[in-house]
């Protein structure tokens, strides 16, 4: 019997040398995220993407019927965390390549995790 069943993947991507000039436009980020979402194919529920003044970067996120995909750049650094979660049967590989293909220039440390639970059999009951 397997004790832990995933129920999605998480991908968590430090991506550096960006450039800045891209860092700090939330509608170019918000057109790369969707197009890595649309290859995914997932479904996009809605969108906020927010640009702090001066030279700050961009936050923001991509809620999916499937989870998430969200962003917080740091231009100064030439720096994005992005952040890629989907549950199902969405292939979370297919949507980091999708971002490599669109980020040809950028280095990325690619993190995973399975996000999994366990049966209700193996979780402890409150007293």
């Amino acid at each position: 019997m397997q004790l832990n069943q995933a129920i999605g993947q998480h991908c968590l991507l430090d991506v550096y040398q960006l450039t800045s000039g891209w860092l700090q436009d939330a509608i170019a980020i918000e057109e790369v995220l969707v197009q890595v979402a649309r290859v995914a194919q997932a479904h996009i529920l809605a969108s906020h993407f927010h640009t702090f003044g001066g030279s700050g970067g961009v936050t923001g996120v991509l809620l999916l019927a499937e989870s998430h995909i969200s962003i917080h750049t740091w231009p100064e650094h030439h720096y994005a965390a992005i952040d890629i979660f989907m549950c199902g049967q969405l292939l979370v590989e297919v949507a980091v390549a999708e971002l490599q293909q669109l980020l040809p220039d950028a280095q990325m440390q690619i993190r995973w995790l399975a996000r999994e639970y366990l049966p209700k059999t193996y979780i402890r009951q409150n007293s």
